[in-house]
C-alpha cells in the first residue's frame, strides 16, 4: 500500500510547526463521471486528530469542502525536539490511517 501521509514537524523558536499531507481523493459526491454521467460516490476525510506525546491537542471535523490531497498545518506551543506527534484520520468509507513522527530541530 502506498503511503497515505507525509509529515514534517520541526522546532521554530518556541513553536513546533507540523505539516501533514494526506493522499486522498476527497470526492464530494456531487461530481459526475464524464464518460458514464453517473455521480462519483462521496469519499472524504471526516475526522483528523493530532496528539502530542499521546495527548490529543487538535481534533478537526472535515468534509466535502476540503481539496484533494489536503495539506494541513498546525503549530504546537511547548513542544520540544524529540517529542512524538501522531496524526490520525478516518473517512466516510471506513478508511483510516495514523502516523507518528518526532519533532526535529
Amino acid at each position: 500500500m502506498a503511503r497515505k501521509m507525509q509529515m514534517r514537524a520541526r522546532k521554530v523558536g518556541d513553536i513546533a510547526e507540523l505539516m501533514v499531507r494526506v493522499a486522498h481523493p476527497m470526492e464530494t459526491g456531487l461530481r459526475k463521471d464524464k464518460e458514464t454521467g453517473k455521480k462519483i460516490p462521496a469519499h472524504f476525510i471526516q475526522n483528523m486528530t493530532v496528539s502530542h506525546n499521546d495527548k490529543v491537542v487538535v481534533t478537526a471535523d472535515l468534509g466535502i469542502a476540503i481539496s484533494k490531497n489536503p495539506i494541513m498545518g498546525f503549530g504546537l506551543v511547548g513542544a520540544k525536539s524529540g517529542d512524538k506527534v501522531t496524526v490520525s484520520w478516518s473517512d466516510n468509507q471506513g478508511e483510516k490511517d495514523s502516523q507518528t513522527i518526532s519533532i526535529s530541530v
